[in-house]
């Protein structure tokens, strides 16, 4: 991993796609930032989004650039548009789900950085298991929430 002691930067139009729960493009890696913070772009179409989950070891901060979203965390419902923000504590029960009628974009940070990886390694993953995503998941510090009572 290199220094975090010069702008990480990434271009327009820039950056590298991954195919793997819609199209995300991964804007600045956490090899840029010296482990620091990991930054991708999402595209989500209407109607989608992840089940109830939890980062681990990240802190996650959203930006809605196009489209509109609802927000679950930890209980409470937020709904953004253009331009909201949002930010999500580690070790929070949360979801979005773009609730719009057409593609939402948003730009997503992680802090510290890693978790950005997860979308090219899934993307890379031929036909997995449930099983299997839930294990790369985890190498990632994702968990996967199921539970009813832990996702209120």
């Amino acid at each position: 991993m290199t220094s975090f002691d010069k702008a990480a930067f990434s271009l327009p139009g820039c950056g590298a796609e991954a195919f793997a729960f819609g199209r995300h493009i991964v804007r600045i890696t956490a090899d840029q930032t010296g482990g620091s913070l990991g930054c991708f772009e999402a595209e989500v179409p209407p109607g989608e989004g992840p089940p109830f989950h939890i980062h681990e070891k990240e802190e996650e901060f959203f930006r809605i650039l196009e489209g509109r979203f609802a927000f679950w965390c930890n209980g409470e419902r937020v709904d953004l548009t253009e331009g909201g923000v949002l930010c999500v504590p580690r070790g929070a029960v949360h979801r979005f789900q773009n609730i719009g009628h057409s593609i939402g974009r948003m730009m997503v940070v992680m802090t510290p950085g890693g978790f950005e990886g997860f979308f090219p390694a899934m993307a890379a993953a031929t036909d997995p298991s449930p099983e299997e995503i839930c294990q790369m998941a985890a190498r990632f510090n994702l968990r996967f929430v199921f539970d009813a009572a832990e996702a209120a």
